[in-house]
């Protein structure tokens, strides 16, 4: 554990808070300017493309890739953000893993509110399947609404008829508008970024009047996740979005599907994205890393396959035999 590290970023992220409402403008231009100072590995090569029909990056290993691909979604509220903001968490997933990943540049609200965001993530998903990818060498990941997008995009393919991917990984995913979580309340304060106030305002902007009580926009307290892929939820305590993740992965489990509930202490809203200034956040890295390389590995096996389960993938992940509890 770190403790003075995670002081240092604490007090950092509450000096970098604004005291009142900003214009969306402000906000993007803020989040892109303390995006920029996180570390983006020098082991990876980045390209712009498109897929889906949206702009995307790729990013690669440059030592060569393993037969894999992460399919990433970005976070910032559905409202700001970019592939560019999330390059330190994607280039050190294909620095970690060795897979290569395309970083979505999905429209954003308030010009483009919901549905479109999750039509853009599942377009580019149509997008690999019909380049003849198969989905168990494709895994989502993401963070923040990004992280709600691996979740709904994951619905929305199955609502499709599309096969599902063979993972997915989360990092501190926005997975309810109708914001019920008891940490909603119990963490104000002790989240250094966020407010209930400040994400009920940009919420509002994505969800644009539709009701919120709907899978799609608040899966961790309605969703059927029956049949989905196994999945890696990472949080951290100091989180007013910390009941997100728990009660999804409640629901996961609810439904017969192997997840694992990754949660740190004392740490904030996507502090993988501190990775190389902060030991828990390339320690959570790494286990997702182990994560994706096994269940890209295996295959897509898992709960709606057949696979390891979620007691099983947890001894993996610490490196311990089952056998050797016998």
């Amino acid at each position: 554990m770190s403790k003075e590290q995670r002081a240092q970023i604490d007090a950092m992220m509450r000096q970098s808070r604004p005291d009142g409402p900003r214009s969306v403008e402000a906000i993007r231009a803020g989040f892109k300017a303390l995006m920029a100072r996180m570390i983006v590995p020098d082991r990876i090569r980045v390209t712009r493309t498109t897929l889906g029909g949206r702009p995307a990056l790729r990013v690669e290993p440059d030592n060569g890739r393993r037969a894999g691909t992460i399919l990433y979604f970005h976070g910032g509220g559905w409202v700001f953000g970019s592939p560019e903001t999330a390059l330190s968490l994607t280039g050190n997933l294909v620095a970690k893993t060795g897979f290569g990943a395309y970083s979505v540049d999905y429209r954003l609200a308030p010009e483009h509110p919901f549905p479109a965001a999750i039509e853009d993530t599942l377009g580019a998903y149509r997008a690999l399947l019909d380049s003849g990818e198969d989905p168990s060498t494709i895994a989502f990941a993401g963070d923040s609404a990004g992280g709600g997008l691996t979740v709904t995009t994951c619905l929305a393919a199955r609502d499709a008829g599309l096969p599902l991917p063979a993972a997915i990984v989360a990092f501190s995913a926005g997975l309810d508008a109708t914001r019920t979580g008891e940490s909603m309340d119990t963490k104000e304060g002790i989240d250094p970024i966020f407010t209930r106030e400040a994400v009920e305002r940009t919420g509002a902007m994505y969800v644009a009047g539709a009701d919120p009580h709907q899978p799609l926009l608040s899966p961790a307290v309605l969703a059927d996740l029956t049949g989905f892929p196994p999945m890696l939820l990472q949080v951290g305590t100091n989180e007013i979005l910390l009941d997100d993740s728990t009660r999804l992965a409640a629901r996961a489990r609810a439904a017969g599907v192997d997840v694992i509930l990754d949660v740190t202490a004392d740490v904030p809203h996507v502090f993988q994205s501190f990775a190389g200034v902060l030991d828990e956040a390339d320690e959570a890295l790494d286990r997702a890393a182990v994560f994706l390389g096994q269940r890209l590995r295996a295959g897509g096996r898992g709960a709606h396959a057949g696979g390891v389960g979620p007691a099983t993938a947890v001894l993996e992940l610490i490196g311990t035999d089952p056998g050797d509890s016998a």
